[in-house]
């Protein structure tokens, strides 16, 4: 049940919905590897990669809350809870620990990949149902793509 009408059908509904809620899931677990990552960085490229890592969070952050508001607006209650991220994530596991700053632009370069191949199908999916979903989520990847590309130029190897 929903408290709030939505503007699509059901249907167009159900699939903006599974859209939206995958993408918040794995934005916010984006957000917390970046966290992870730059809590336990080391190396001679530790300032830049944590401060990078920092654009990671802020970002992954931002349009999460613009990705769940986007669901709450249509009628789709959000599900942000831990265990939902731990259970729905579609990024790469990340090590626990002290990292070395390659191996986490190499870890970020991953979980880049994964997400924008996830966006894109989202992407497609929401073309019928619901573009402006859709556009959303076409600027969230343009932001994940260049922020993909920054970490691959970092990467040495």
């Amino acid at each position: 049940m929903s408290i709030i009408s939505s503007p699509l059908p059901d249907a167009e509904r159900a699939v903006t919905g599974t859209a939206l809620q995958g993408t918040l899931v794995d934005l916010l677990d984006l957000s917390l590897v970046a966290k992870q990552a730059h809590w336990n960085l080391y190396g001679p490229r530790f300032r830049t990669v944590h401060q990078q890592l920092d654009e990671v969070v802020t970002t992954a952050r931002d349009y999460a809350d613009q990705v769940a508001e986007r669901a709450a607006a249509l009628g789709i209650s959000p599900d942000g809870r831990a265990v939902t991220v731990a259970a729905g994530s579609g990024l790469p596991g990340f090590q626990q620990g002290w990292i070395t700053d390659d191996d986490a632009v190499e870890a970020l370069v991953r979980s880049f990949a994964a997400l924008i191949d996830r966006l894109r199908a989202r992407i497609g999916a929401t073309a019928e149902a619901d573009p402006v979903s859709q556009d959303l989520l076409i600027g969230l990847t343009a932001e994940i793509e260049k922020q993909s590309w920054m970490f691959q130029a970092e990467n040495r190897g």
